[in-house]
């Protein structure tokens, strides 16, 4: 495969980000009516099965649809096969996750979710019928149809969600909104996408592609459980109404900083990355070139986030759903790494080192498994302390490892992070001001502090010229030219 052209990649990241604010801003919106709508134990019901649901959807994927990225030439056998290999396999998977529905309501002492549980089980078989779609597109960073089969798929779905919910379906609208949503995207997928399988198989050829996707897969299965371990020990030791609560403000969090940024960026940068394997020079290069672009969007995003949360939570999700604001402000620290973090690993797996970033994950998840051992006893706002703490260790770890396989030094790396990080502790400090300025209107205050907050980064950025900030003004100036 030809090494990704800059305005190919920039045309990529573009309609990536558009897939991923357009999905997820919708989605965003659709989640404050069904907030408003339904109480916080049945979004907590829903969020004491995502760590199985999240497992469930990642050994589909067998790694498979990483490897199909990650190989830069691939045969159309290989696609097929990996194809037909995800139906037999999701099926299979499904099958196993509805005959273990009700060990899983048995663990958390609420038989209600069994019928649950064996509803969402068909996801994974509707979603093995797109996991080559998505991965070819994504290897051609064609982003834009992605994009349409997202939109569409959230906002029919969260039309249907919405309208269960306010017909009194409770929980059970959350799950028709899942289902569906996952079934119009794939179907969207098949009209919009070129690509059909040939009517042929290979074990060979899932043989050539499994040592690199099976340590993707690995390295995915630790990651997913670990990543919603959280979920697991809050639904089992607290209430469905208090991990509502921290479900809501978790969600919040990562919608920027997972499903936008990391998301929109890693995805992009993959492939590019990939391209430039064999130039270490360029790929330090342009490494550290995203590294601070997503630290002047990361940085100021998470704290501003954070500084405006109370306001925030009033104005959408309304007073019943306050207990979350302390949760949401720890959690956008860990939100402020995750973005930084994944592409250090995706600059990792592009050079086909799955097996550190294995080794990464591994040392990542005993971090967790020591903060979690030593927080929980103390309540979920210990557990969210213990994250803070392992999401900076757990990039710090990723950093060392990109120093000895770039040289990409610490100092470096350091140099391309800290000028945003202090500016946008700066605008923090002068949205916190605001607060105390008497403004009685939520809806005022809220506005204030953002406006605030913009202004002031976007003037400190400028006047101490980040280079990441003048590249940023240059991009947009060009466009405006060219349109």
């Amino acid at each position: 495969m030809r090494e990704i052209s800059k305005s190919r990649t920039l045309h990529g990241l573009t309609w990536s980000l558009f897939e991923r604010v357009g999905q997820q801003g919708v989605q965003f919106f659709i989640s404050i009516i069904l907030a408003r709508l339904l109480l916080p134990a049945e979004f907590g019901m829903i969020a004491m099965l995502i760590v199985f649901i999240s497992l469930a959807h990642a050994i589909l994927d067998s790694g498979f649809g990483s490897a199909l990225i990650q190989k830069q030439e691939v045969k159309p056998i290989y696609e097929s096969s990996i194809f037909y290999f995800n139906i037999v396999f999701g099926i299979v998977v499904a099958g196993l996750f509805a005959l273990t529905a009700p060990l899983i309501a048995a663990f958390y002492e609420i038989s209600q979710l069994t019928p649950i549980i064996r509803w969402m089980s068909l996801s994974l078989i509707i979603n093995s019928f797109g996991v080559v779609q998505t991965a070819l597109l994504t290897k051609r960073v064609d982003f834009k149809t992605q994009m349409k089969a997202s939109i569409i798929a959230t906002i029919v779905s969260g039309a249907v969600g919405i309208i269960l919910a306010s017909e009194g379906f409770g929980v059970w609208s959350l799950v028709v909104q899942s289902i569906s949503a996952n079934l119009i995207r794939t179907v969207v997928l098949w009209i919009l996408s070129d690509w059909r399988p040939l009517w042929s198989f290979s074990f060979e050829a899932l043989e050539e592609m499994f040592p690199f996707g099976s340590r993707i897969l690995i390295t995915s299965l630790i990651n997913t459980v670990f990543y919603n371990i959280h979920y697991l020990i809050i639904g089992k030791l607290f209430s469905p109404a208090d991990l509502g609560y921290y479900s809501r403000a978790q969600s919040t969090q990562q919608l920027p900083s997972q499903h936008i940024l990391a998301s929109t960026v890693a995805r992009v940068v993959f492939p590019l990355f990939a391209s430039l394997q064999d130039d270490l020079i360029r790929l330090k290069r342009i490494l550290r070139r995203s590294i601070s672009a997503l630290a002047l969007v990361t940085f100021p995003l998470m704290i501003g986030i954070a500084f405006t949360a109370r306001p925030m939570v009033i104005v959408l999700l309304t007073e019943k759903w306050l207990p979350s604001v302390q949760y949401l402000q720890l959690l956008c620290l860990v939100g402020s790494f995750f973005p930084l973090q994944q592409v250090a690993l995706n600059c990792i797996n592009a050079q086909g080192r799955s097996d550190l970033t294995f080794r990464i994950e591994i040392l990542t998840k005993i971090l967790i498994l020591i903060t979690i051992s030593i927080t929980f006893r103390f309540g979920i706002k210990a557990m969210i302390y213990g994250q803070v703490v392992t999401a900076v260790i757990a990039y710090m770890i990723a950093a060392i490892y990109l120093q000895k396989l770039l040289n990409y030094k610490i100092i470096e790396q350091l140099q391309d992070l800290i000028p945003s990080l202090l500016i946008a502790l700066i605008m923090g400090g002068v949205i916190y001001s605001i607060g105390f300025v008497g403004i009685q209107s939520k809806v005022l205050l809220l506005i204030f502090q953002v406006v605030a907050g913009i202004i002031s980064f976007s003037s400190l950025a400028y006047v101490f010229k980040l280079s990441s900030f003048e590249e940023l003004n240059q991009l947009i100036r060009s466009r405006s030219d060219q349109s």
